[in-house]
């Protein structure tokens, strides 16, 4: 071979196998269009973006999109859910508006006709010049469980003293008989477990003590009611009759309730009748109580 070696003659293969190469890829690089070339360089490089942008490979990308694409759907239905939601809840909104109102004319109606019963046994309980009204206004944004009404309870126990929110007016003891009123004329529409009583008969006496009385009595027949009193009038009127009291010994006090069977009771009226002598007379009267 004229002192060519063998690995000199690869080389020189090599390199016309590459100089073909070239030639041939120029030949193909110029048949492309520029702004063709352009355009998926563009895009190779968008979709690169987009894969780094959402943490996926490129060849990942159709699927993604096609998972953004149902997650989509998903929350279209959802928004169309919450439109058929907020239609029901505006539909329901507006009947239950609607029962509000009715309920609203029918306490109006009764409210008047309650309000002179209470005002009626006010009278009967020493508070001759009282007036007891009941205002019921309508509050749409009050609306809830027990209607669209605001409830308020108005009285005056005196002459010349304007109607007041009941909380602001009445004394202990005015409280206490004005919800006497309340519970009897109420009872047979009502079902509380125990009713408490204490202050009742404060500023009465006589009369009017025995009227208390009674209606604890006529209350006690549809349910528990425990009243506190210092009036014989009251106490004769119970069911049964507890004696509380009172010990000190200087540092501690302690409160005492006694059961007391029919002759102990006879002579706690009598004391209570006359004091803390017990006579002849104060026990018939109290005989007179328990028989009355």
């Amino acid at each position: 071979m004229g002192g060519i070696s063998i690995w000199q003659l690869l080389i020189i293969a090599v390199i016309v196998v590459l100089l073909f190469g070239t030639k041939k890829l120029g030949s193909i690089g110029s048949d492309l269009d520029p702004n063709r070339l352009f355009e998926l360089e563009q895009r190779i490089s968008k979709q690169i973006s987009l894969a780094r942008k959402h943490h996926v490979s490129p060849e990942a990308l159709p699927q993604y999109y096609q998972s953004l694409l149902e997650e989509q759907q998903q929350l279209d239905d959802q928004a169309d859910s919450q439109e058929t939601l907020a239609l029901a809840v505006t539909k329901h909104h507006q009947q239950a508006l609607e029962i509000a109102r009715a309920l609203h004319q029918q306490r109006q109606q009764y409210a008047e006709e309650l309000a002179q019963l209470i005002t009626d046994s006010m009278h009967a309980l020493s508070m001759p010049h009282g007036q007891f009204t009941i205002d019921v206004k309508f509050d749409e944004h009050h609306l809830g469980a027990d209607g669209a009404d605001r409830i308020e309870f108005r009285v005056t126990t005196n002459p010349g003293q304007p109607m007041q929110p009941i909380a602001k007016v009445a004394s202990g003891g005015e409280l206490s008989r004005i919800a006497l009123a309340i519970q009897v004329i109420t009872a047979r529409k009502m079902e509380t477990p125990a009713l408490i009583f204490d202050e009742v008969d404060v500023g009465i006496s006589g009369p009017t003590a025995a009227v208390v009385g009674k209606l604890l009595r006529q209350l006690g027949e549809s349910t528990q009611v425990m009243c506190v009193t210092h009036l014989p009038q009251v106490a004769g009127c119970g069911h049964q009759h507890y004696f509380v009291s009172k010990e000190t010994d200087g540092a501690m006090t302690e409160t005492h309730m006694q059961s007391l069977n029919k002759k102990a009771r006879l002579q706690e009226l009598a004391r209570l009748l006359g004091g803390s002598e017990v006579t002849r007379n104060t026990l018939a009267n109290a005989k007179e109580l328990l028989a009355a």
